[in-house]
């Protein structure tokens, strides 16, 4: 999280670049393949790019969606400095991210998490938002209920909180304080009549613009929270829905940047019964971080394979 915290500052103070991901989607495929290229500055530069590829139908194989690489390379020079599996870096930094928005955002005393979805990023998910709020019960939520069903059993040994499968979305998040949408649906699972006030929602599966979580009323019912501006404008299927529906007054509608709130720049949540949604698209210079910091730690610990190029 603290990781995460330079990086998006860094990206709102403007001394990081980062363009537009670039997407292809060729019919013949049945998902697609995302560069993500990212420089961050400051005293200490990193250099790198994510290929990432996405395909929905892989867990239908037990394999997760996102499969790719994360690149580093040398500032200076512009030389390969690493490789590194970027399936478990987007897990890792995904749910770290939300985790810091649940910090910044969520209420001091949530204590209730609804996981809607049950695969990888519900897992992270879980693991990192215990350690930013004491939850006291987890329910979850998932089209294949079986799959729902595995994620408890083989989850609940590990923590002191009650965790339980509900019947529906609706049944997970009624009673939620936090709630974590975690699916790669192209149509909103999540309605914003179903959510009570004081709410707080990491939104995290829609990440392009075929893509929805959110119906329109749920973005128009909250402050609406992002990692970044222009990437929302530019991409994000919540977003751009509610705008095509008439239900929010476009870009005024973003409250802030998360790097807007980690600099004292915008405020966060300023009411308790207010309900705050954090668009978490996941962004390239999360990725590079991410994967700069493992490489430091596998540095540290004499881990990794050296090759020469």
């Amino acid at each position: 999280m603290d990781v995460m915290a330079t990086a998006l500052s860094s990206l709102t103070e403007g001394v990081s670049h980062m363009p537009q991901r670039t997407v292809m989607r060729p019919p013949a495929l049945a998902g697609v393949l995302g560069l993500m290229p990212a420089y961050i500055g400051g005293t200490r530069p990193i250099l790198g790019l994510k290929a990432i590829c996405v395909f929905p139908t892989n867990k239908l194989h037990g394999k997760d969606a996102h499969q790719g690489v994360v690149l580093l390379f040398d500032p200076s020079t512009g030389e390969a400095q690493a490789v590194v599996e970027a399936s478990a870096i987007t897990a890792i930094r995904t749910a770290a991210v939300s985790a810091l928005a649940t910090r910044l955002l969520a209420r001091s005393d949530a204590a209730v998490l609804a996981l809607v979805g049950a695969g990888t990023q519900a897992r992270a998910h879980l693991e990192t938002i215990d350690r930013v709020r004491r939850l006291s019960r987890v329910l979850v939520a998932d089209m294949i209920p079986d799959r729902a069903w595995d994620f408890v059993h083989e989850l609940q040994a590990c923590h002191d909180f009650s965790m339980e499968v509900a019947d529906s979305v609706e049944a997970a998040v009624r009673e939620a304080d936090i709630v974590v949408t975690a699916t790669t649906s192209s149509d909103p699972v999540l309605l914003g009549r179903w959510i009570r006030p004081g709410t707080h929602v990491n939104a995290v599966g829609a990440s392009t613009r075929g893509e929805r979580e959110l119906d329109a009323d749920m973005v128009a019912r909250s402050s609406f929270f992002v990692d970044s501006r222009e990437a929302v404008l530019d991409g994000s299927g919540d977003y751009l829905g509610a705008v095509h529906e008439g239900a929010i007054d476009g870009p005024n509608h973003i409250r802030a940047e998360i790097g807007e709130l980690l600099l004292d720049q915008k405020p966060g949540r300023t009411a308790t019964e207010e309900i705050t949604v954090f668009e978490n698209l996941g962004l390239a210079i999360e990725d590079v971080a991410a994967a700069a910091y493992a490489c430091d730690r596998a540095r540290e610990a004499g881990r990794g394979v050296w090759v020469e190029l």
